[in-house]
């Protein structure tokens, strides 16, 4: 008869246990987060008589966490039952780096994760991010009904972050808890912990030291890293591109290499190009590192030596010289399919998957989001015909045929595509001419780009309801901030020979996503071809170069009293209407383009007397 057997206590939750595993109901009081626990161990495929140790998993090669807590343990380790209680430690996939000592049904387990053993305390304490206790007949594993087990998470001094556990073992324990062992638990956790913050303030004071005596005053551009931390001097603050930030810091994470070793700092895909500079023997001994020529600055790299390992580097920076060249070329068309936000690329494939299938396509949004330069890329290699309303309102389509020469190949045979720009500007013959057109060919190959404005006519209405099924809208600039970084180079104009391409300060990409651009891409690309054009500096584009109402953020203002009154009626139709925002905008005789275009405009706006929509 086994301990659980003999545990009043337990008898009922050893019993549930087995119903579990011969698939009978189970009985009511079953703790739901135990049942979980068992069925996902079943999920898994553990079997609940394993025999013997589970299979090895791989072990970490070099250890901090083992590292730090071995002399920790060690000292604790005499303490132990021997015969009865057992010290464990894992990492933060649970796999056992140390143990010492046995506890009944201990087969020294290789890996104490739930998929590998089942239920247990490690993985709990893994899971909650605090101590947690598993008896007897909780765990899933038959070799452990008769032990009981506390385990307690090992914090990360510097992150927080959970590093791995440390269990106590030892025979079943049937009486009010805590366990037994959850003080020796408790405490060997606060032993490891303190080393750790020991090594981590010691390496720390090594990073600031190194950058100190690098810095000498704050005019010298020096940079120091060490995969967690990063002190940079207000001179490199400007010359530091994200490109060269995102290098030094896989650098810095890259582990120490013995002396004679190299010391690998990768830099970007786009560069095309890497290096392998070698360690100095002795500590302090800086070498020159070749940074892409796009980076705008060159930097001489020391490495950071602690305990006779490398756990960083300081770069001290240097403006690249650049010869004086020409004017830069013109700019190279680009961005029409930039972006990798969730609201571009939906916009985008979108209007792919329509265009592919006969019929035309709408393509709406607010100016300068990119509607022609999209309609272009779907259109290229087809020699399309295309037609600026805003240049040309009065068209003369007549009997379904275009009276502008350009136009009126498309008219007759239909064989070439037509985009149609700005199609709001259309005139009432025309887009009546255009809506009996779609009637007869509504297979027509035709793309229209409509930037929503004033409230449509009823020619022009009919035109957008029967586009509207073949519609996708694209989202302005301040909906996507996250695709500033991925147009930029698309944008910017190629370098005259000589000059490296132009590149921006973190602050400076941080001006340009909190911006609102009411103009969108347009407004942005007329932003970044007038810094490339007049700009006479060298290094990245500083925040203090852009423009005051980019360089400053967006402002708020006051509504002005019609714009209140405005304001008020919006909110009041779209309670009226439950917050739909298609009802509210017919009752309020506007487009529903219209209506989201106010509603974003008020955003952020001082509004006193009401609260914001």
């Amino acid at each position: 008869m086994t301990t659980a057997e003999q545990s009043p206590a337990l008898a009922p939750l050893r019993q549930a246990r087995e119903r579990f595993l011969t698939g009978r109901p189970l009985p009511d009081g079953v703790p739901d987060d135990v049942v979980a626990a068992w069925r996902r161990a079943r999920f898994f495929g553990v079997r609940p008589d394993l025999d013997g140790p589970v299979r090895e998993s791989a072990q970490p090669a070099d250890s901090p966490l083992l590292e730090a807590a071995r002399p920790a343990l060690t000292r604790i380790a005499p303490a132990l039952d021997a015969g009865r209680t057992a010290l464990v430690l894992t990492d933060e996939r649970l796999r056992v780096l140390w143990s010492t000592g046995s506890a009944p049904g201990d087969d020294t387990c290789a890996d104490l994760s739930e998929r590998e053993v089942g239920h247990n305390s490690a993985a709990l304490a893994l899971r909650t991010r605090r101590r947690a206790e598993v008896h007897g007949p909780e765990h899933f594993l038959d070799v452990w009904q008769d032990v009981s087990a506390v385990s307690v998470p090992l914090f990360s001094p510097e992150t927080g972050q959970v590093l791995g556990t440390l269990t106590v073992a030892r025979a079943l324990w049937a009486g009010c808890r805590p366990h037994p062992g959850a003080a020796l638990a408790e405490a060997a956790a606060a032993a490891v912990e303190a080393e750790l913050r020991a090594r981590a303030r010691t390496a720390e004071r090594a990073l600031l030291d190194a950058y100190e005596r690098a810095a000498r005053g704050r005019e010298r551009a020096v940079i120091a890293l060490d995969g967690r931390n990063r002190l940079i001097s207000e001179a490199a603050a400007g010359l530091a591109s994200p490109q060269v930030l995102e290098a030094l810091e896989r650098g810095a994470r890259a582990r120490g290499r013995d002396t004679g070793e190299s010391y690998d700092v990768p830099l970007p895909e786009d560069a095309r190009e890497s290096y392998d500079a070698p360690v100095p023997e002795d500590a302090g001994e800086s070498y020159d590192v070749p940074l892409p020529e796009d980076a705008g600055c060159t930097a001489e790299i020391t490495s950071i030596r602690h305990e006779g390992r490398v756990i960083g580097l300081v770069a001290v920076l240097a403006p690249r010289p650049v010869e004086p060249g020409p004017e830069p070329s013109t700019p190279r068309p680009g961005g029409a399919l930039v972006g990798g936000s969730v609201a571009w690329r939906h916009a985008v494939a979108r209007a792919t998957e329509l265009f592919r299938t006969p019929g035309p396509v709408l393509v709406t949004g607010e100016r300068g989001t990119g509607k022609t330069a999209l309609a272009l890329e779907l259109l290229d290699g087809t020699d399309p015909l295309v037609v600026d309303a805003a240049e040309s309102p009065e068209l003369g389509l007549k009997d379904g045929e275009w009276e502008v020469a350009s136009a009126g190949e498309w008219g007759r045979t239909g064989d070439r595509p037509l985009l149609l720009r700005h199609a709001e500007r259309l005139s009432q013959p025309d887009v009546a001419a255009l809506n009996s057109l779609l009637e007869e060919q509504p297979d027509a190959r035709l793309i229209a780009t409509h930037t929503p404005g004033t409230s449509p006519g009823p020619c022009l209405q009919r035109l957008l309801d029967t586009l509207a099924a073949r519609s996708v809208t694209l989202p302005a600039l301040r909906e996507r901030p996250e695709d500033i970084r991925e147009l930029l180079p698309a944008l910017t104009p190629g370098p005259a020979p000589g000059s490296p391409p132009l590149t921006w300060t973190l602050d400076a990409l941080r001006a340009l996503e909190q911006h609102p651009w009411p103009g969108n891409v347009t407004e942005l690309a007329h932003l970044v071809r007038a810094l490339a054009g007049t700009r006479r500096v060298f290094g990245p584009v500083r925040r203090g170069e852009l423009p005051d109402p980019v360089r400053e953020g967006p402002a708020g203002r006051t509504l002005s009293p019609m714009e209140l009154a405005e304001r008020s009626a919006i909110l009041e139709a779209l309670r009226r209407h439950g917050g739909n925002k298609a009802r509210a905008a017919t009752a309020l005789g506007i487009g529903r383009a219209t209506l989201y275009r106010k509603l974003r405009e008020y955003q952020g706006r001082d509004a006193p007397n009401g609260p914001r929509p």
